[in-house]
């Protein structure tokens, strides 16, 4: 197993001469979820200390078999990227969810509403979706989660569309919970999209463990399947003060816990990238003095780089010069916010000149409301439809909210209209 199964035998070689069951018990938890020991009782420390120390140390005498990969270099990246071409997707949950708990639990899963919409997202020119998972459905059933998985990633793959994963988010509503979600709030832009690991989950350092068990669980799952684009690991990482998007927990949870992520990750070796997408703050440029930590770690720890930007054309195009620096892929993870200047017209053309891969938020109209702007948590739409759309592209019945939108997409990608 490498320098990573040597690395854990050394450390459970100090745990056991420090005489620690209660820690013993917590890693040998984390080596069985992870698939290295048998559903054996863990619940008695003392016993497997003196039952497993022989077997640990045997372990470490075993020739390496793999190792967790480094961060990619920008070679690697580039040859990556150069066998998946210029991609154009969006932001994916089906119109049936309002957020990633309704679109995966067993419940609520609707196969049938996405296939019909992965259907349309082909006919548009799309082969790639951003798709959101959460740590609780991980948690809960790891086992029928995996299946609900593996069905979407056949729908996709059947559809021709390679999924980029996230596996961790900062935005909206900071208490996700499990079972039936609430119905959407008239008039308001994603009233009940949640956050992974949520308020609670980041303060519950104790806890971690099961976030490192769903890291690395689902990666190791799918870390060669060519169905699977890359992994988005965490989804606008935010400490520090609140907005309405982002509800944060202390200051400085998320900064610690980012590289560890990326540590999590990478050691279940992935054939994929890895990325986190930056998405505030003034110049990214590389050296540039005003990165936060946040920041420095998604630009030191991402194979390839990814970004938002819900701004003008311009602007857009400037924040592209600033990452071009860094010499890897760059995908564009977030964009199109109408109202705020950031439109499919003004940005995919100079996407693809930059070979940046483009994903817009929002596909069909539906439970997420992301039609409403942002400010509609404060002044929701009740009375009256927004003059111009905020997100999504599609109505519920799959007309097009604005045909010229979805012409652009087949001319850049090449799909003939039909």
């Amino acid at each position: 197993h490498g320098r990573a199964c040597q690395s854990f035998a050394l450390e459970i070689s100090r745990v056991v001469r420090d005489k620690k069951p209660a820690e013993f018990a917590r890693r040998a938890f984390l080596l069985r979820e992870g698939g290295g020991l048998p559903n054996y009782p863990i619940n008695n420390g003392k016993r497997l200390m003196k039952s497993f120390a022989l077997a640990l140390g045997l372990l470490c005498l075993l020739p390496a078999l793999s190792e967790a990969r480094d961060r990619w270099t920008p070679q690697q990246a580039n040859d990556w990227y150069a066998t998946q071409g210029w991609r154009v997707g969006s932001n994916y949950i089906p119109a049936t969810a309002i957020n990633q708990l309704e679109m995966w639990q067993a419940e609520t899963f609707d196969a049938k509403q996405i296939d019909w919409e992965l259907g349309l997202a082909e006919q548009t020119g799309m082969t790639t979706m951003r798709v959101f998972l959460h740590d609780m459905l991980w948690t809960a059933d790891a086992k029928g989660y995996k299946a609900r998985i593996d069905t979407f990633l056949a729908i996709a793959d059947k559809h021709h569309i390679k999924v980029l994963f996230v596996l961790f988010d900062s935005c909206w509503d900071p208490d996700p919970q499990l079972g039936p979600q609430h119905a959407p709030i008239p008039g308001r832009h994603n009233s009940g999209w949640v956050q992974s690991p949520g308020q609670k989950g980041l303060e519950d350092t104790a806890g971690y463990p099961k976030l490192e068990v769903y890291v690395k669980g689902v990666i190791s799952a799918y870390k060669d399947d060519p169905r699977v684009l890359g992994w988005d690991v965490w989804n606008e990482p935010h400490d520090g003060d609140s907005d309405p998007i982002h509800q944060a927990a202390k200051v400085g949870l998320v900064a610690n816990l980012l590289p560890q992520v990326f540590v999590w990750a990478r050691a279940s070796d992935p054939s994929q990238p890895l990325t986190s997408g930056l998405f505030d703050g003034g110049n990214w440029s590389p050296k540039d003095e005003t990165l936060t930590p946040i920041q420095r770690t998604q630009l030191k720890q991402s194979d390839v780089i990814s970004f938002h930007d819900y701004s003008w054309p311009e602007n857009f195009e400037n924040r592209i010069t600033q990452l071009e620096g860094y010499g890897r892929p760059i995908l564009c993870t977030e964009y199109m916010a109408r109202g705020a200047g950031s439109t499919i017209d003004g940005d995919l053309a100079v996407a693809k000149a930059h070979k940046v891969s483009m994903y817009n938020w929002g596909f069909v109209d539906g439970k997420t409301q992301t039609r409403f702007p942002w400010d509609s948590g404060q002044h929701p739409y009740t009375d009256r439809e927004p003059t111009v759309w905020f997100h999504d592209l599609f109505h519920k019945d799959g007309t097009p909210y604005r045909q010229r939108e979805i012409d652009i997409i087949r001319t850049l990608t090449k799909i003939s209209p039909g």
